[in-house]
């Protein structure tokens, strides 16, 4: 697996910055993932201490190096607030294959930070990582996830069931891509 490096510059637009996960986010990484919604959709746990955002924040460098995942925190392009998180993962290099995940604070919901930050990440992945395909897997009860991939120009392929465990429970997953070939 070759090493991954974060973006660089930080990806951003108007309303969004995606940068490495810092120590001093830890407090709202915290705040952020008290809200049930969070750990109801990804693999977050519950509860989540300031512990476990600090083992994340501290895990990132080695699961970059060995070209594993890839995970970004969301913030206000002005203003730097927390808004969420992005991330690659489940790398298949040979393949040319990743999967895209992402969570919004609730504060933030609403207002289009998910498909911003997806769609920042992907078009970034697929132009400079070599990637060709990224996936975005959701459980079907999740209404807006899928609005998010469709904003952020993903295709729906449809459902696999029984996909993968979650919390201990194997759920259903809607399978979304966006290739190279479809920027």
């Amino acid at each position: 697996m070759p090493a991954l490096a974060p973006p660089a510059p930080d990806l951003s637009d108007e309303a969004v910055l995606l940068r490495p996960w810092l120590d001093v986010d830890v407090p709202a990484l915290t705040a952020a993932c008290q809200d049930p919604e969070i750990p109801r959709w990804t693999v977050v746990p519950s509860p989540y201490s300031e512990r476990d955002a600090a083992q994340f924040v501290a895990a990132g460098p080695g699961a970059l190096a060995a070209g594993r995942a890839l995970d970004l925190a969301v913030v206000a392009a002005a203003g730097g607030d927390l808004l969420g998180a992005v991330g690659l993962t489940e790398f298949a290099w040979e393949q040319r294959r990743a999967e895209i995940g992402y969570w919004v604070a609730r504060e933030a919901r609403g207002r289009g930070v998910a498909a911003r930050a997806v769609r920042l990440l992907s078009d970034w992945a697929l132009r400079e990582l070599g990637i060709e395909r990224i996936e975005l897997m959701v459980n079907p009860a999740n209404a807006g996830s899928q609005r998010v991939a469709e904003r952020a120009g993903f295709t729906r392929e449809g459902l696999l069931r029984s996909y993968r465990y979650r919390h201990g429970v194997r759920e259903d997953l809607v399978m979304f891509s966006l290739l190279d070939v479809d920027r």
